[in-house]
Formats: structure tokens, C-alpha cells, sequence
């Protein structure tokens, strides 16, 4: 019988899987991973950022907010025999959700407090409503923050829940493939003059044996006939080994939840700030989360049953994000964003790029594709 040598098990098992990988190379190896100039990364893990303290008794003194179980049972009590019709309940409430107003609902909605919160200085000042993150940079905008940072669902004890289930779907679902590459790399420690582009892609991460870590050198496709709303570009730095982009733009974010429905989420004035390495990259997108796009993906993605696992009231939600919103006010004075920051991890990809085409004239812009009215 022949001995097979390692070399022709390699070939083998990779004839069988159609796997394709990297050169082999330790992590500070740079150059094997960088192919013409270009790296990409496809993102593992996503989270909007918040900031936790032990029993959260800085950031929710008087507790987490209810859901919308606990606001049903205020509005219609059963204690005493009432008896509500399924238009004034039931049917009242869902209408609120898609088409709440902007006055308040009676309801105490409890912003998250503190002085502490990740994300970026989006504006370039330091206002007194300003955060300062937890490595001591000052001026740091993220009024999402205030928004989700007493409810269950974003920052919860354990592992919050839609936290959770927007990691877990972001992995399962091909609609959620979301990648960057950077070209024009001559040095990944520092480079003064890089492009940045966003895409989604068409093929699943490449996992480790035990199917929940990713390995990097993975290939991905990118989607050219319905993912072209997802493409940015953004000129970028490298600074110690940190990507910045330097001109803001606005860009869609894919979020795809249970059954693949489909969905996204506008960041206006998108911004990158990641730690990079050859294999891995991890860090914040900034930027200001469209309400009206972020609520859209939200509202039809989470159904009031699974809303209240995360004890999340989204007609309240909704009326605080417009309330604590600091950006791009519209016709009438009304901001209709608020400064966010979204947290992820990244692992190192090859891109392919199809054969260069005409571009389509009616691919549509990213505000068109993200709902606005």
C-alpha cells in the first residue's frame, strides 16, 4: 500500500472540499495576504456599541426600560373586567409602531446615563453631551447609545438578545455578507494615501472545525446584480496600524434577520476606524443611523412577540431616537438622524472582482434604496 506524503493529503483534501486558502503565513506576515496592491476583510461579528457597567448602575440607575408586553398591560388593564375590541388594543398598537407620532406616549423612556460610551468624534468638537470613550479620546458622538442603553435587547445581562441574533444571522445569511477592501496598500502598519470600498458578497464564511471560529483566506464573490446599493468609497489612512477613513459618506449596512428577510440600515457620514492585521481587523463604523431606514429594518424584521424578548417597545424606541437625534435635519428643522456607532470583527478574505462593465444607469442611490422619504 503507498504512504501518502502530507503534501499529497493537503492536495486531497482540498480537491474534495474546494476550499481555497492563503499561502501559509504567520499573523505579522504581511505580504502574502496582500494580492495587487488590495486586502480584503468580510465581517464575523456585529454590535451597536454600548457601554455596560456592573448592573448597569451607572448607565440605567432606575433599571432597564419595559417592553411592549408591560406597555400593553398599562394601557389595557384586565383587573377590573374591561373589555377592549382588537381595533382599540391589539390593532391600535401595531398601527403605532409603523406609523408613530412624534408627540410622546405617556410612557417614561429611560436614556442611558453616563459619561462613558465607545464610538467616534464624528463632528470633530467636544460638546458637553459628548461622550469620552473608554481609551480616554474626548469628544465622542453616539446618541444611539442613549437610545438602546437601557434596553435588554442591545445591553442585558448575558448575552443581550438581538445583539446576539444580529451576530448570529449576519453568519448564516449570504444577504449579510459585508465586506471592505482596501487598495492602494503599500504598508499595512502605515500608509498615508489608501481607497476603501464597501461590498456584499455571495458566499458563506469559511469557518474552523468547530464551526463557530472563521479562518481567514477565504474567497469572496461580490455581488453585482442586486448588492451595487452597498458599494462606498472612502479615502483612508493607515496610522500605526489603524484604518481611518478621512472623507465621510453615507452607506447602506445589509441586516438580514430570520428567514432572510431582507433589510438595511443607513449610516449617513459613514466613518472607519479599525485595528488592522493581516488576518483580522476589528474596530467602529461611526457615523449618524437614519431613523427612519434603522426603524424600517427593525420594525419589519422583529414582530412585537419577538421585540419583547429583548423588552423592546418600538413605537417608545422610535420616539426617543427622533427625540435624542443631533444630525441632518431635514426641510423643516427636524433632525432625522442620530450619531451611532457600530462595533464588529473582521476576518481576511480575497475579493474577486467580475469583468469590468458598463455601470447601469439606474442603479439606485443609497437614500433611494434605504426607504427615505
Amino acid at each position: 500500500m503507498k504512504t501518502f506524503t502530507k503534501a499529497a493529503l493537503a492536495a486531497v483534501t482540498l480537491a474534495f472540499t474546494g476550499a481555497v486558502f492563503a499561502p501559509t503565513a504567520g499573523a505579522d506576515s504581511i505580504e502574502p495576504r496582500i494580492k495587487d496592491r488590495r486586502i480584503g476583510y468580510a465581517m464575523t461579528r456585529r454590535a451597536w456599541a454600548v457601554h455596560r457597567t456592573p448592573g448597569f448602575k451607572i448607565e440605567c440607575p432606575n433599571g432597564l426600560n419595559d417592553g411592549p408586553r408591560e406597555q400593553f398591560a398599562q394601557l389595557f388593564p384586565q383587573d377590573k373586567g374591561q373589555k377592549w375590541t382588537l381595533a382599540q388594543s391589539q390593532l391600535a398598537r401595531e398601527g403605532d409602531i409603523y406609523f408613530p407620532a412624534r408627540t410622546e406616549d405617556g410612557f417614561v423612556f429611560k436614556e442611558a446615563q453616563g459619561k462613558i460610551a465607545p464610538g467616534l468624534n464624528l463632528d470633530g468638537k467636544t460638546d458637553t453631551n459628548d461622550f469620552t470613550d473608554t481609551d480616554g479620546v474626548k469628544g465622542v458622538d453616539n446618541q444611539l447609545f442613549r437610545a438602546l442603553g437601557c434596553l435588554a435587547g442591545w445591553n442585558g445581562d448575558g448575552i443581550p438578545f438581538i445583539n446576539f441574533q444580529d451576530t448570529t444571522y449576519l453568519r448564516r445569511h449570504i444577504s449579510n455578507r459585508y465586506m471592505f477592501e482596501i487598495s492602494e496598500v503599500d504598508d499595512l502598519v502605515n500608509d498615508p494615501d489608501v481607497v476603501v470600498t464597501t461590498y456584499r458578497g455571495l458566499d458563506p464564511l469559511l469557518s474552523d472545525a468547530t464551526g463557530e471560529g472563521f479562518v481567514p483566506g477565504g474567497t469572496q464573490r461580490i455581488d453585482e446584480r442586486f448588492g451595487k446599493i452597498y458599494q462606498a468609497r472612502l479615502k483612508g489612512k493607515i496610522v500605526d496600524g489603524v484604518l481611518i477613513t478621512t472623507e465621510p459618506v453615507d452607506g447602506l449596512i445589509p441586516n438580514s434577520i430570520a428567514f432572510d428577510t431582507s433589510g438595511h440600515q443607513l449610516l449617513r457620514g459613514m466613518q472607519f476606524h479599525l485595528k488592522l492585521t493581516p488576518e483580522r481587523a476589528s474596530g467602529i463604523i461611526g457615523g449618524y443611523a437614519d431613523i427612519y431606514s434603522w426603524m424600517l429594518q427593525f420594525k419589519t424584521s422583529w414582530g412585537t412577540h419577538h421585540a419583547a424578548y429583548g423588552q423592546v417597545a418600538s413605537q417608545s424606541l422610535t420616539r426617543a431616537m427622533y427625540r435624542l437625534a443631533d444630525g441632518y435635519p431635514d426641510k423643516d428643522g427636524q433632525n432625522t438622524a442620530l450619531s451611532a456607532a457600530l462595533d464588529g470583527d473582521w476576518i481576511q478574505v480575497y475579493i474577486e472582482h467580475p469583468p469590468k462593465a458598463v455601470a447601469s444607469s439606474d442603479t439606485p442611490s443609497v437614500a433611494a434604496a434605504a426607504g427615505n422619504r
